[in-house]
């Protein structure tokens, strides 16, 4: 090997150390940045869950340490109808994210593989009425509800029906991850004898699963 390669050999290793000691230290910065975040967002838990152990006072105090502890507070929780709400809260949970994701995943592959008349305006009609702040329709729908006997002891079917019904409009994120795959594969299913249900479910969604997961999940953590 002669000077020349042996001196251009030394510098590409010098540069791949150089390199390889600036993504360390990137990385070391990153890590730290992160482990820093975490521990801001996970204070106000943190602070939460020792004042549920706090029975010295109920009010405002200015400390979070508690100074006498005790599981008072636990005990008044499941002396009370906590369970039955937490129960009725679950189930309205669950039916709502196995509806929810029904409707929106369906909603969003119609957009983005079916081509008909008004499609465009059917898409920015639901994009302004989900401008609308659910606030402004809590009074009328509440009649609605009442007059259709969903309240009070009806109250966990009729909620469900209200996070349900509009489910359909929140098709956005997952329209933009169904136009990421490619056509070409539904039209290769098509030759082959599929039907458009078995193309959804035996090729867009297999090819999905990110938004299928994050649509059960929003859907499940919003009650």
């Amino acid at each position: 090997m002669s000077t020349q390669e042996k001196s251009v050999q030394g510098g590409s290793m010098k540069k791949h150390m150089g390199l390889s000691a600036a993504n360390k230290i990137s990385n070391t910065v990153i890590y730290i940045l992160l482990v820093i975040i975490s521990i801001i967002w996970l204070i106000p838990f943190v602070c939460i869950l020792l004042q549920s152990f706090r029975v010295e006072s109920a009010f405002q105090v200015g400390y979070v340490i508690p100074q006498q502890w005790g599981l008072d507070n636990y005990r008044a929780l499941l002396a009370s109808d906590f369970k039955k709400w937490y129960l009725n809260t679950f189930i309205i949970a669950l039916a709502t994210a196995a509806l929810q994701t029904v409707f929106v995943l369906c909603m969003s592959y119609t957009l983005s593989r079916f081509r008909f008349n008004m499609r465009a305006g059917l898409m920015r009609l639901m994009l302004i009425l989900g401008l609308v702040p659910g606030m402004l329709t809590m009074i009328i729908l509440y009649r609605v509800l009442k007059d259709l006997g969903l309240t009070q002891a009806n109250a966990v079917p009729g909620l469900i029906l209200v996070y349900v019904a509009s489910s359909g409009m929140g098709y956005y994120v997952s329209k933009g991850f169904f136009d990421t795959i490619p056509k070409a594969l539904d039209e290769a299913a098509r030759v082959d004898g599929a039907n458009r249900l078995q193309v959804l479910f035996k090729i867009i969604l297999p090819l999905a699963k990110p938004i299928v997961i994050y649509t059960i999940l929003t859907a499940f953590m919003a009650p």
